[in-house]
């Protein structure tokens, strides 16, 4: 695996360091357009301030597109450049934390915990792959597939208040009471008078 990562690496280095010295002040005053009208809430300028300088194998355009096109609100465009960002950066967990947006947005939500399960074959800890599977698991009432994710999380950010709550909730939904009463109770460290901790508390009797 090591080998594979100095490899692509090599290859990004190697490749972006023959595009941008082609380019380098075009594609530079591209992006600073673009970022200038992305703060004006100009995403369809933003877009075309890019396109002038597209090349379809440049891994930071395609990112940038994809997220301008999310903002924009046009989701399939967003993806498929999310897509080609992927293929060009196969380690990338920024761009697959980037196509799920569009992917919620099209309620693909098959694509989105696949794709956050390959974040977590990359980085096993990942904090957020983690959270939102386990929001996903949670949601859907399988709080022992659930209650991995946050466990881990909670190991990893012992006073991370999101964590530790649903890691108090997930254990209050399997019958573990002590636990959950624990875990509450370091959340309002975290929160204090946090409704949701309080209410949990509320409930273990």
């Amino acid at each position: 695996m090591e080998t594979l990562k100095h490899l692509f690496l090599l290859i990004f280095i190697s490749f972006s360091a023959s595009l941008f010295s082609q380019n380098s002040k075009d594609i530079q005053a591209a992006f600073s357009k673009s970022y200038t009208l992305e703060y004006e809430y100009n995403y369809s300028g933003a877009i075309e301030a890019l396109k002038k300088v597209y090349v379809e194998s440049n891994y930071e355009t395609n990112l940038r597109l994809g997220w301008l096109h999310y903002l924009s609100g046009k989701q399939v465009e967003s993806s498929q450049y999310y897509q080609k960002a992927i293929k060009l950066m196969p380690l990338s967990i920024e761009a697959r934390l980037g196509y799920v947006l569009p992917q919620i947005s099209l309620n693909n939500w098959n694509n989105v915990k696949s794709t956050y399960l390959d974040i977590l074959k990359i980085d096993p800890k990942n904090s957020t792959a983690n959270y939102r599977l386990g929001l996903i698991h949670y949601y859907a009432k399988e709080y022992k597939i659930a209650i991995k994710y946050f466990e881990t999380l909670a190991n990893l950010y012992p006073f991370d208040y999101d964590s530790i709550l649903m890691f108090a909730w997930t254990n209050y939904q399997l019958g573990k009471l002590r636990e959950a009463k624990v875990l509450f109770q370091k959340a309002l460290l975290i929160r204090p008078n946090d409704e949701s901790a309080l209410e949990g508390l509320s409930l273990i009797k």
